[in-house]
């Protein structure tokens, strides 16, 4: 019998990932995505897996590190979003950044060219009707007000929402280099990959008032914000103590100016953003100063006091579910089984964390499809951890979208020694502890998913 095909509704990186897991295992699907007949607040171009935010999936060392272990199970479970990523990479010290176009180009080409995916450009209203069949909801934090609505009618108003910033980017050309300097934190990359404008202490504390003092993005009356902690607007860190900005985004650690052989008391740091180096991304500079505040206040930063701007930085209201109520561990809608989600709409954040839901929930719907018996993610992996904060999260009133750390992992407290004891780990040891753990159970997941298989499929292909 032929397989009936899956709709997946939107086309970023979730729906891009869970429609790429679902034709690798041979099953068709319509891809609905709204651009490039409408866009949201928050894009601009017309391809699919379009980032928004940043051009980082932040740190690639999957030794220590939580996200850069999930990057590497997303390698071994054959992502199409990690496979785009590594060819379109560009310099960001241990960080993996993108050149977005490239980024959103390569996704767009391999799933329109795959013979089993029909894109169909339209605006998906509502919640399909059970005759669709298997359906993921893929429409991330921004998704349309009418699908928001009926999807909130649906769930019995189980939703939250919190508001996310976008950083500013500048032509590269305009960065003043006599003032600025090109270095990663305690040397580490290439040596290009971020530029360093440096702020002197009253020149900081300046900023900072300028900051507080600033016309900034009204909200409507009944709109309360509800920042996620790990993507707060620069001007919100700055309301928290004047020193706030030392310890986040302006720390100086690491870095010394060679223009005075000194460490700055403050820095602003810019990262690559596109393949040609044209473009920098201003980090950690989030916010919701107005257009002509975020030009007047940023162009008084040593290095860019004739910067050219070439995005502003943005404000926009992002909604999400609560799952661990809705869903349930194939991460369906337990009010309509034939209906998942995927993607930062289920409460995960991050690039990483929404494309990682999003194989997951492909991979969930072609079982399905196949009549097959899906092998859970183990606990121990980065997929099985972010599925039991989505799914499992106890304290559900305060459930709030979550980037992957190793918080919520099964802990890890130390290890017994050849003579029998037991032996506190902690720092750097527990951290490669946990990826060391988490690895060998993703290796054995994955192979029993035929993650590998289509990992070197899709390698073949294109060599």
């Amino acid at each position: 019998m032929e397989t009936k095909a899956v709709h997946v509704i939107g086309a970023g990186l979730a729906g891009s990932e869970a429609a790429w897991q679902l034709v690798c295992r041979g099953v068709p699907v319509i891809l609905h995505e709204m651009k490039p007949r409408c866009h949201s607040p928050a894009h601009r171009l017309s391809g699919f897996a379009e980032l928004v935010c940043s051009n980082s999936l932040r740190s690639d060392d999957h030794q220590h590190n939580a996200v850069g272990l999930m990057h590497q199970e997303m390698r071994l479970a054959g992502s199409l979003v990690m496979a785009a990523a590594d060819a379109c990479k560009v310099p960001a010290g241990g960080a993996l950044a993108v050149d977005r176009e490239a980024f959103s180009a390569y996704v767009t080409r391999h799933l329109r060219n795959h013979p089993l995916v029909r894109v169909e450009e339209n605006e998906v209203l509502e919640l399909p009707p059970v005759e669709w069949g298997q359906v993921i909801v893929a429409t991330g934090p921004l998704t349309s007000e009418a699908l928001a609505k009926d999807i909130l009618a649906q769930v019995d108003s189980q939703a939250l929402s919190f508001y996310d910033a976008i950083a500013p980017v500048v032509f590269k050309d305009s960065i003043n280099m006599e003032v600025a300097w090109y270095q990663s934190r305690y040397d580490k990359g290439e040596g290009r990959d971020y530029i360093n404008c440096p702020l002197s202490e009253t020149e900081y504390y300046r900023f900072v008032e300028a900051l507080s003092v600033a016309e900034k993005t009204d909200f409507h009356d009944f709109e309360k914000p509800n920042y996620f902690d790990g993507c707060l607007p620069i001007e919100v860190m700055a309301e928290r103590g004047r020193d706030t900005l030392l310890f986040g985004p302006m720390k100086p650690v690491g870095l010394t100016n060679p223009h005075t052989g000194c460490r700055p008391y403050a820095v602003v740091q810019l990262r690559q953003d596109n393949f040609a180096d044209t473009l920098r991304n201003i980090v950690g500079f989030q916010t919701k100063l107005k257009y002509g505040a975020q030009k007047e206040i940023f162009r008084t930063i040593p290095g860019l006091e004739n910067a050219e701007f070439a995005r502003f930085g943005g404000i926009h209201k992002n909604t999400f579910i609560k799952s661990p109520l809705l869903l349930d561990r194939q991460l369906r809608l337990q009010a309509r089984p034939n209906v998942r989600f995927a993607g930062q709409i289920t409460g995960c954040e991050g690039y990483v964390e929404s494309a990682a839901v999003g194989l997951m929930a492909g991979y969930f719907a072609a079982c399905e499809a196949l009549a097959r018996q899906p092998v859970m993610p183990p606990a121990e992996t980065a997929f099985g951890a972010m599925l039991g904060h989505i799914t499992e999260c106890v304290n559900i009133e305060d459930f709030q979208p979550m980037n992957i750390n190793f918080g919520i992992f099964p802990e890890i407290r130390g290890e017994v020694t050849a003579n029998g004891k037991f032996r506190k780990i902690k720092g750097i040891e527990r951290k490669n502890a946990y990826c060391r753990r988490a690895l060998a159970a993703a290796e054995k997941w994955t192979d029993e998913i035929d993650g590998a298989k289509i990992a070197v499929d899709f390698v073949t292909r294109l060599t």
